[in-house]
């Protein structure tokens, strides 16, 4: 009499649709969402848009796992994964509202039709298709730079999630909704850990402080629209980056002058390369990483 392994049944549950990025048995994680697009707006840019922050998410989570079995306390550990978890959460719907509206991405022929939407855009698009800034791509030199980074990046994203709730577009509002929550505790998280190495010992506030140089460059272009986004942002669906710029150059005012730390001078605007898909080697090599296993096996299931 045969018995059925947890391996085979994993494998053949739901008649054997797996999915690489989040494990078999899973809904469609927009089932019972409204989907349609709102009237008026160009379905491929209200894709791209989802693509910028689906992969600004996508992407800081591969970071922050990187540093399981590496942070500096094992409560920590526990901390950054929760955190991790959240922006793949996030990552996930954002890329399957992209493709609910038809982006696919050049690479989709690398997948196979079983692998959902949301999965082939992580698994099968090529650097040059992320739509992920410089400030989440960036490695971290030392953990007092991973929550510099983490502080700054979530400051952004909390801005951007609190004005998108009342999005013209009902999953991103859905989204934006559920992700504030997530993206509060992201940022206090954060900023607690930078406030304990500034102001804690000379060593620690001399890393808080390294962190803060390194990390305040990758500002610059943070806050510069694309055209999808300001084209968006006219019709009520999007976040026009500039309008959040005073609101985050605050707070992290704020953070590091508690921190006693300087406050670097605000970094001038750059165009929006990383949005427009320039990326430098370490992203590609991120993505190597991430995207690996799925591209050598593109039909398996798990």
């Amino acid at each position: 009499m045969h018995e059925e392994t947890v391996y085979d049944a994993l494998t053949n549950a739901h008649g054997e649709a797996g999915h690489w990025a989040f494990g078999t048995g899973f809904d469609d994680p927009l089932a019972g969402v409204d989907t349609t697009v709102p009237d008026g707006i160009d379905p491929a840019d209200l894709g791209a848009y989802c693509l910028m922050l689906g992969d600004d998410a996508l992407v800081l989570a591969q970071r922050l796992t990187q540093w399981i079995t590496c942070a500096p306390e094992l409560e920590e550990e526990v901390a950054i994964g929760n955190i991790a978890l959240d922006l793949l959460g996030q990552a996930r719907l954002l890329l399957a509202r992209a493709g609910s509206v038809g982006v696919l991405g050049r690479s989709r022929e690398r997948a196979t039709a079983t692998i959902p939407d949301e999965d082939a855009l992580a698994y099968f698009r090529d650097v040059d298709e992320f739509r992920s800034t410089a400030l989440v791509a960036a490695p971290d030199a030392d953990f007092a730079q991973a929550v510099v980074r983490l502080v700054a990046a979530s400051t952004v994203r909390l801005a951007v999630f609190t004005r998108l709730r009342s999005s013209r577009d009902p999953v991103l509002a859905a989204i934006a909704a559920k992700g504030v929550h997530e993206l509060a505790y992201h940022r206090d998280h954060a900023a607690r850990w930078v406030l304990r190495l500034g102001d804690g010992t000379e060593e620690s506030h001399r890393r808080a402080r390294s962190a803060v140089e390194a990390v305040w460059p990758l500002l610059a272009d943070l806050f510069t629209a694309t055209d999808v986004e300001q084209r968006l942002a006219a019709a009520g669906v999007a976040v026009d980056p500039a309008a959040v710029r005073d609101e985050v150059r605050d707070v992290l005012t704020q953070v590091l002058e508690r921190a006693t730390l300087p406050v670097p001078a605000w970094p001038a605007g750059a165009p929006p390369r990383g949005r427009l898909g320039e990326h430098g080697p370490e992203l590609a090599e991120l993505l190597g990483i991430l995207q690996g296993l799925a591209r050598q096996h593109p039909a398996a299931t798990w």
